[in-house]
């Protein structure tokens, strides 16, 4: 008896501790479930990838045996035109849609002007009017000026469209700089391009690049506008490029789902270049004061 007493003791001791671990537990559990959820979409593309037509048909859920690696020359071959179209393009809207939002936050978090508020909710409630309610409007108007299957009629859309997201990004951020320095380079003569350039951007980088990152997905990902407004296949970009292996007589699903992993080399390569400054910019925010 006093050995039973004494075992219910020490559960009696231990159960506290064990009360305390489960919300843990149950963390870590839902993180497990969820980056499966997430991360096994993308491992079995890099496996379907190296299998052939037939096996994707007869053994859907098996390893590839033999792995096809010729599923990538062919893939490379079909998409590699459209990734070197897609990639200027979309490095010169970002960087049109970082200077034009790092500007216009920089005027509105550092300068007082008449009507400012006005203008920046006004600049904010283009957000609200949905993309594709200015589909057609947006098209009509690149087509009076020319610009239909030029390299333009996908610049300038794609910068303008993300301006007022770029502004409600920075702007508070820029405005949680010291004063200070805004003081000293002005009493030091400098003007305000020289203080937007040689402090406000320097300081800026996690948001600017956090900013150019989301719009580089953004852009790299974009289809309708691009369907729509080229009609050439040597100008076309990535994201219609991988709709081609549709219009064949049998689909090829091999070279296919390579192609789609050779497509995302370049988003790859970004988040890891901006990466650190990324996880910055998006944290800016609550660790600022």
């Amino acid at each position: 008896m006093e050995t039973t007493g004494a075992a219910f003791a020490s559960r009696a001791a231990v159960s506290p501790r064990l009360v305390r671990k489960l919300p843990n537990v149950a963390n870590w559990c839902t993180v497990t479930i969820l980056l499966l959820l997430v991360f096994f979409p993308i491992v079995y593309l890099l496996i379907m990838s190296f299998k052939s037509y037939g096996e994707i048909i007869a053994s859907f859920w098996s390893l590839p045996n033999p792995w096809v690696f010729d599923n990538y020359t062919r893939g490379w071959t079909v998409i590699a035109p459209y990734v070197v179209n897609t990639v200027p393009l979309v490095a010169v809207a970002t960087f049109l849609t970082v200077v034009c939002s790092s500007l216009g936050s920089y005027a509105f978090a550092r300068h007082r002007f008449p009507g400012k508020e006005f203008f920046y909710f006004l600049l904010l409630a283009l957000m609200m009017v949905p993309s594709m309610l200015t589909l057609v409007p947006r098209y009509v108007l690149v087509k009076q000026l020319g610009l239909i299957d030029t390299p333009w009629v996908l610049i300038l859309p794609w910068s303008a469209q993300s301006v007022a997201f770029g502004v409600l990004l920075c702007r508070s951020f820029f405005a949680t700089l010291p004063e200070d320095l805004f003081e000293a380079g002005r009493i030091d003569g400098a003007s305000e391009w020289q203080i937007y350039r040689l402090i406000a951007v320097p300081l800026s980088y996690p948001i600017l690049v956090t900013l150019a990152v989301v719009d580089a997905f953004d852009h790299y990902n974009d289809y309708i506008w691009p369907l729509l407004s080229i009609a050439t296949k040597a100008n076309q970009v990535v994201s219609v490029g991988l709709t081609e292996f549709d219009s064949f007589d049998v689909i090829e699903f091999g070279p296919k789902f390579a192609a789609y992993v050779i497509a995302s080399v370049p988003l790859i390569i970004l988040f890891l270049l901006g990466m650190r400054y990324f996880i910055r910019g998006i944290t800016a925010g609550a660790l600022k004061t």
